[in-house]
């Protein structure tokens, strides 16, 4: 039975998957926006990694896929969404590391964003209509059961590349953020899968990290825990984590007044595009955080850009809602 890759009993292999370090780039006419000094905030440009269209999924899956390959695996098999930006960049790495890549995705194909894409970069594609969770997982496992069968070498990446292994990446990301500025004192992430923010608690603190829950999962804080637990060493019940639950409107992809005017706000301000699912709820958050006063002026914030613009190309009710001014 093929088992989503877990950390190695020895060390984990790391693939050479991007650009590094990505720009980390001061965003003033945002932060004055905001009310915040013109050099409060910054803005760490994982959308521009460069690898099949860029995003935080890339330092995941250097870790994952790349361990995958150390282990003998022939073709790379993952889930999620229609729009899965994680997807898409397992494609990408597929393409690059010259190995098959499987998708199981949630949904219907519409020839739009991500999906076109995922074609564009080779992979096959199984769609699974309006699967639960569950039953994504039972059909990767299927998937991943009849390659074994035909001779091949799956290896079977977990959804959004989210375990500690994939998490890894962004500890190292963390880390790599203190080298460009020591002196960051908050950074501001969207929460998906859970493994980038916890790699950057585990890298920065849970003191200096908020998170913005996006809908991904139904109950995110357990799973960042549990990550940050297998990269520390440290107990599951260790500092409390800043998860921002606020902005989930009408639920995963949603897109709300707030989420639009995110959108608006970083591009007219900054010429910087989000998308309506990760990237703008999480400048939601951060604008949110400001009117609080959990944000104020003085403080270094860094947000963290995790890419994901195709998606915003796929999603018809975000874009419909943009023309409509």
């Amino acid at each position: 039975m093929t088992r989503p890759l877990d950390p190695p009993a020895g060390s984990p292999v790391r693939a050479d998957l991007g650009s590094w370090p990505t720009p980390l780039e001061p965003a003033p006419r945002l932060s004055a926006a905001l009310g915040l000094d013109s050099g409060d905030l910054w803005i760490k440009h994982d959308d521009l990694i460069g690898l099949g269209g860029g995003g935080n999924k890339v330092r995941k899956l250097e870790w994952t896929a790349g361990t995958a390959l150390a282990r003998g695996a022939d073709v790379l098999v993952t889930s999620g969404a229609a729009q899965s930006n994680h997807a898409r960049l397992t494609a990408a790495a597929g393409a690059r590391l010259g190995v098959d890549v499987v998708l199981v995705l949630a949904g219907e194909p519409t020839p739009a964003g991500n999906i076109a894409l995922d074609a564009l970069l080779g992979a096959s594609v199984h769609w699974c209509g309006d699967a639960s969770d569950e039953e994504l997982a039972t059909r990767v496992q299927e998937v991943a059961d009849e390659l074994t069968a035909q001779g091949r070498h799956p290896g079977v990446i977990p959804f959004g590349g989210s375990n500690a292994l994939g998490a890894t990446g962004y500890r190292r990301a963390g880390d790599e953020l203190l080298r460009q500025d020591p002196s960051v004192e908050k950074v501001v992430v969207a929460v998906g899968s859970g493994g980038t923010m916890a790699g950057l608690v585990a890298a920065l603190g849970a003191e200096r990290v908020l998170g913005v829950d996006t809908g991904a999962l139904p109950e995110p804080s357990g799973a960042v825990a549990r990550m940050v637990a297998e990269l520390t060493g440290q107990p599951e019940d260790g500092p409390a984590l800043q998860i921002d639950r606020t902005l989930l409107a009408d639920g995963y992809g949603s897109v709300s007044g707030d989420v639009l005017e995110a959108m608006h706000v970083a591009a007219r301000t900054e010429g910087i595009v989000l998308d309506p699912t990760y990237t703008a709820r999480a400048m939601a958050g951060l604008l949110g955080a400001v009117r609080r006063g959990d944000l104020v002026r003085g403080q270094r914030i860094v947000y963290w850009h995790t890419g994901g613009l195709p998606g915003l190309l796929g999603h018809t009710t975000a874009l419909e809602r943009i023309m409509a001014g």
